[in-house]
């Protein structure tokens, strides 16, 4: 391992309806960073689901945008594409969530616990486990482990839904609340439901906080 822990950052886009969480992404970048850790970002070169007006929440008809493109914006410009990953050049992952997990990584969004999977998205979080990397994600992006990965055990927080989606996946789902995590020994996981929830910034970044430090704590096990 290298003197800094390598945290790879997968991006859906840029922005809560239609990306990746902008509060979310951030916070997990600086709790990285504050941790003593260092990142990488990487999205997928894909054309979002759709783009949606933040301002109204609406469709915009006509529009298309690139996620790759896009989460660069979060990236600073620094963040490469999903084809190019290796889990051999990192010591954890994280997923931030928002919407674009949901839609652009996968069409749960639509299609709930018989969603699809962007081929690229599901190699990176096979790769990584299969590599014994530790996992993180938040928000929404854990009903997408649980697509990928299956017989997990996480948190999305306490919509029932959602939760019911994702024991139809074949994972188990712990009801959590505001700053919590759940932590998965047995596969190396770390989840906490940010904005699943109706919580402020000063939440988010506990909950980014918490997630990353739990996945320090599994790479300095090793």
């Amino acid at each position: 391992m290298s003197e800094k822990p390598r945290f790879a950052v997968l991006l859906s886009g840029c922005g809560v309806y239609d990306g990746a969480e902008i509060h979310e992404s951030v916070l997990t970048l600086l709790a990285i960073d504050r941790q003593g850790g260092r990142y990488r970002c990487f999205a997928p070169d894909i054309p979002q689901m759709h783009v949606i007006d933040h301002k109204t929440g609406d469709p915009v008809a006509g529009e298309t945008r690139n996620a790759l493109t896009e989460a660069a914006r979060i990236a600073r410009g620094e963040i490469d594409d999903v084809a190019v990953f290796d889990p051999s050049d990192f010591d954890a992952l994280i997923l931030p969530g928002g919407f674009g997990a949901a839609k652009n990584f996968c069409t749960f969004a639509v299609d709930g616990p018989e969603c699809t999977v962007d081929e690229n998205i599901e190699a990176v979080i096979k790769s990584a486990h299969a590599k014994g990397l530790p996992i993180g994600a938040l928000c929404i992006s854990p009903a997408l482990i649980a697509r990928v990965l299956g017989d997990v055990t996480l948190t999305i927080g306490s919509n029932a839904g959602v939760a019911e989606a994702i024991g139809a996946m074949g994972a188990t789902h712990k009801t959590t609340t505001h700053t919590e995590i759940v932590v998965d020994e047995a596969h190396k996981l770390v989840t906490s439901p940010c904005y699943m929830l109706d919580a402020t910034v000063s939440q988010i970044a506990d909950g980014a906080d918490n997630a990353v430090r739990a996945l320090m704590g599994m790479i300095t096990k090793g």
